[in-house]
């Protein structure tokens, strides 16, 4: 018997999806984040953050079979490149002094999210391929520039490959519990004890000058996260984006949705001095959900942590590597998560212990002329971060003789 044709629909808003059809299929993945999660994507739309009017038009691709969802992705229509963290402003600076449209371009990401896991939702390989065939296409349907897929997983990019489409790598910092011995640190002095001396040193006075100011943390996650504690939270993430002349990519609405709809997703630090709160992080985790009271939706594979979001209404020396490092590491350790990623960019990462990591994306351009000359660009450009990122690696905080073992 014939196999039932595939049916591919494009929907306007993640609403426009079944969460619970979204969610069994994200469980299927091999990287799964909680920032595929539908409740994740369905409040950036609903919040006003990821929207038409901040230039970002939803157009969320599915294949179907017999009624069934067997594949989809988030897809956006883009007039810009902001929110992004894969720069492509020379991509668009050429296409414009050519006498070309760059934007709109579509792009497969979450907004916002320069965190590495699985991009196209798909219940087999042949189902992952078809879909990124199926986005190709729909592009050149709307006679866009480009398709963009960003910090994809490694099926992701085996599909890009199927396809055609030109790879480009890129490198974040991420922190791994993993001790000498091979199995994990015990406890924070232990972790330190791994370090080279002047990193070991560094981290204790920075940590000092914090305590010396009089500064004290504490934590709380999923449903013991107080409704002040997110007001207070959203007061400092706003501020540290307004101090820099720009508004604040999410809304207080995202954040407010993000405690209503998935609470078990977050960890929030607060930095307390003399009984009132002055700055704060925001650890968005992917361990099991039951284990924070909220339902199990989703298995995830390895527990770990996602330094995501900071602010602060006062300046304290060190502050920020606390609350936004030495804190969550201290956390990851005490309570068994196997990994933390710091987030886009930043070698100064590196004296914390995380240590350069490759990420990737793919890329789709209409123009031949211009996309052989992205191709030679990223071939040059992967030879540049291959060495860049053995250069990194070695600077080692760790010392020589109590260097962690490599991943299995």
């Amino acid at each position: 018997m014939a196999e039932k044709a595939i049916i591919t629909r494009v929907h306007t808003s993640p609403l426009a999806l079944d969460a619970a059809e979204w969610n069994a299929l994200l469980a299927q993945q091999g990287h799964v984040t909680p920032f595929m999660r539908h409740e994740y994507l369905a409040a950036l739309h609903t919040s006003d953050s990821a929207v038409p009017a901040t230039g970002w038009h939803a157009r969320y691709l599915t294949l179907e079979q017999e009624g069934r969802l067997v594949a989809a992705c988030p897809l956006y229509l883009k007039e810009h490149s902001y929110g992004e963290y894969i720069f492509d402003w020379a991509w668009a600076r050429a296409y414009q002094e050519h006498g070309l449209h760059y934007y709109p371009k579509a792009l497969i990401a979450v907004p916002f999210t320069p965190v590495p896991g699985t991009r196209l939702l798909a219940r087999d390989e042949f189902a992952r391929t078809a879909l990124l065939r199926a986005a190709v296409a729909w592009c050149k349907e709307q006679s866009l520039s480009s398709l963009h897929l960003l910090f994809g997983s490694d099926e992701d990019m085996a599909a890009s490959r199927n396809v055609g489409l030109m790879q480009r790598t890129t490198v974040q910092f991420h922190w791994n519990n993993r001790a000498p011995d091979g199995g994990k640190f015990r406890d924070f002095e232990h972790f330190l004890g791994a370090l080279t001396q002047d990193k070991r040193k560094k981290i204790r006075q920075e940590q000092r000058r914090v305590r010396d100011a009089g500064v004290r943390f504490r934590w709380a996650r999923s449903t013991d996260i107080a409704v002040a504690d997110w007001e207070f939270f959203y007061r400092c993430y706003e501020r540290t984006y307004l101090e820099h002349g720009n508004p604040p990519y999410l809304s207080r609405t995202f954040f407010e949705r993000m405690a209503q709809d998935m609470p078990d997703a977050w960890l929030l630090f607060i930095a307390e001095r003399g009984g009132q709160a002055i700055a704060t992080s925001l650890i968005a985790i992917n361990a099991d959900p039951s284990s924070a009271g909220g339902q199990n939706v989703l298995n995830f594979p390895s527990p770990t942590a996602y330094g995501r979001y900071w602010g602060a209404l006062e300046r304290v020396d060190s502050l920020h590597f606390d609350a936004c490092y030495y804190q969550p590491l201290a956390w990851c350790i005490a309570h068994g998560l196997g990994a933390f990623e710091g987030g886009a960019q930043g070698e100064h990462k590196m004296a914390r212990a995380l240590m350069p990591v490759a990420t990737h994306s793919a890329h789709w351009l209409a123009h031949p002329a211009f996309a052989d000359a992205v191709e030679r660009f990223l071939e040059r450009e992967d030879a540049g971060m291959a060495a860049y990122v053995e250069e990194l690696r070695a600077h080692t905080p760790f010392r020589t003789a109590t260097r962690p073992a490599p991943n299995p």
